[in-house]
């Protein structure tokens, strides 16, 4: 017995039913085809990391040299933001065209493209073409992951599933950071390379998302998915009907007229400043120039030392909140805790997770848009600031605007811990937190 997976047949790996569905949703086999799905997408999210960190180990600027480097260090930065900007545009259209898992898949070829050109760059040029495609590449993944992870996930499993993009992307700095010690930058494009085809060989195994395949009308698809990443033996069929009410309710596409709709403007005005909210706290241009940020101070280690200790201690909490968002909550990482544990992975799971569905495929694009415009932004003038100011100006704007996040967050983010996406759907439409405390 086979079932199908976005027009594909993949093999029956769950064991015979009995007619006998188990008490709660996951067995431990579906949460390994859960996990194994989550594994697969994110590995695009290790090369961009390698990709946003990018030059940083390259470009260890002080002295008398400063000057003759800042041009074109600051042109080789924010071309990768603008086209990871580019990228989220370009998502608004195929995260619903093409759907969840074939955007990311062709997210693949401009970053392979693209690294194929900064490892064999024989001129400037190839490497703004190089760092441009791969920043496109990574603007598409962004809007495109978290929405496939948390359609496929269980609300039990979906905070831990959720941080593995960050995860990834933080392992791939911390590798670039690694490797930047012993080889010469051509090889750490190449080591690029290795993510992206590994994630392409593997995504055709993996199936579409059921939400978005009942959206297209296939549903026996989706059921045979959700059997799939659920388990034989679980109430998957009763998750099928939810998900086809909502779907039901959201049928159509979405018109200009119900943008005033507070169900849908307010999850995506959320989200979006969110978004632009994590960037404006400064992550991007300290990750980008974090050697010659530690290299302008009297730190004791060399620079290239000192960010591969900041890689590790990212790691370590980005696997903190991993392990402990489904169990503390989203909201109370985001309030007691620094960017890696917090505003770095719960800020991408909690757009994926309160986006209405009929707008979930161009909001998500709209949101990575406006997260890669900022952070074009902060890049781009980043160290013309640290030129005629110091660092302790853009230091103290960030401080600032991490006090405004604490606000924001009280007053606007909703719990979504141990929630259904429908369940979520269901509190903007209605506006009754019942909706939110009731779990599946």
């Amino acid at each position: 017995v086979q079932e199908p997976c976005g027009g594909r047949k993949f093999p029956r790996l769950w064991p015979g039913s009995t007619g006998r569905p188990e008490r709660g949703w996951v067995g431990n086999s579906s949460s390994t085809r859960e996990r194994f799905a989550n594994l697969t997408v994110t590995q695009s999210q290790a090369a961009m990391g390698v990709t946003r960190a990018g030059l940083s180990p390259r470009i260890a600027m002080g002295g008398h040299r400063a000057a003759m480097y800042l041009p074109r260090a600051l042109l080789l930065q924010s071309v990768f933001t603008l086209g990871a900007a580019a990228g989220g545009l370009s998502a608004m259209l195929l995260n619903d065209r093409l759907g969840r898992k074939l955007s990311i898949m062709f997210s693949a070829v401009p970053s392979a493209v693209g690294y194929a050109f900064m490892g064999s760059a024989q001129g400037v040029w190839m490497l703004l073409l190089g760092r441009l495609l791969t920043g496109y590449a990574g603007g598409v993944t962004a809007a495109s992951i978290p929405v496939y992870i948390s359609e496929i996930s269980h609300p039990g499993v979906r905070g831990a599933l959720g941080a593995c993009p960050q995860i990834m992307a933080v392992l791939g700095s911390l590798i670039l950071y690694a490797l930047g010690l012993k080889l010469p930058w051509r090889w750490l494009a190449v080591a690029g390379e290795v993510p992206v085809l590994a994630m392409i060989i593997l995504l055709c195994f993996m199936p579409n998302s059921p939400r978005f395949l009942i959206s297209k009308g296939k549903d026996e698809e989706a059921v045979g998915v959700l059997r799939w990443l659920r388990g034989q033996h679980t109430d998957f069929r009763r998750e099928f009907e939810q998900i086809k009410e909502s779907v039901r309710q959201q049928s159509r596409r979405i018109s200009c007229a119900e943008i005033r709709d507070p169900f849908i403007y307010k999850p995506i005005l959320i989200a979006v400043l969110m978004r632009f909210l994590q960037q404006l706290s400064g992550v991007t241009p300290i990750l980008v120039y974090l050697q010659s940020i530690f290299q302008s101070t009297a730190v004791i280690l060399k620079p290239e030392y000192d960010a591969a200790i900041v890689g590790g201690v990212r790691l370590a909490s980005v696997l903190i909140a991993a392990f402990s968002m489904d169990k503390a909550g989203r909201k109370i990482l985001l309030f007691v805790s620094g960017y890696a544990m917090g505003w770095g992975p719960i800020t991408w799971l909690l757009m994926s997770e309160i986006l209405p569905l009929k707008a979930r495929g161009v909001a998500s694009g709209l949101c990575v848009l406006v997260s890669w415009l900022t952070a074009f932004a902060l890049t781009r003038f980043f160290l013309l600031v640290v030129q005629d100011f110091g660092l302790e100006v853009p230091f103290l704007f960030f401080a600032v605007i991490c006090a405004v996040n604490l606000l924001f967050t009280g007053c606007c983010v909703p719990e979504t811990k141990g929630r259904s996406l429908e369940q979520i759907e269901s509190y903007f439409r209605t506006g009754r937190r019942s909706f939110m405390r009731n779990h599946i």
